[in-house]
């Protein structure tokens, strides 16, 4: 059986390129590092690999352009292929996030997890998928 280190990438699917890369890498800060010639968008998460420096796979959201002629889920999040993604900050990074994205327009909704030691809240990106931002509190 296979040890799995850690999560490599979730690629996510985006009608608006810029929109989208507006959001992770300007307003959710996440550093752009894939090559200015590819169509899709590579970014990290953490500090493995990539621009750190640090050996290892990094771990990342990659935006990739919807390929012509396929349609979107549907809007109710019911319709959805993808739930959300959880992206885990420092806890004192926590509230500046939050009070950065609703300074920037974007509505964010509390969350409880039913059984980690951690305080959340969510936001949607432009496409409408939802993102978990959560803090350790144990």
């Amino acid at each position: 059986m296979a040890t799995f280190r850690s999560l490599a990438e979730v690629v996510l699917i985006v009608d608006d390129m810029e929109q989208a890369l507006s959001f992770y890498r300007d307003t959710l800060g996440l550093p752009l590092f894939s090559p200015p010639d590819l169509p899709g968008k590579f970014l990290q998460v953490g500090e493995q690999g990539g621009l750190s420096g640090a050996t290892g796979v990094p771990q990342q959201i990659v935006l990739v352009p919807r390929p012509a002629g396929t349609q979107r889920a549907g809007a109710d999040r019911t319709e959805r292929v993808l739930h959300h993604i959880g992206l885990e900050v420092a806890a004192d990074e926590y509230e500046a996030l939050r009070r950065r994205l609703n300074e920037a327009g974007h509505d964010t909704r509390s969350g409880e997890h039913p059984f980690m030691q951690v305080e959340a809240f969510y936001v949607d990106d432009p496409e409408g998928n939802e993102v978990e931002i959560v803090r350790y509190t144990g």
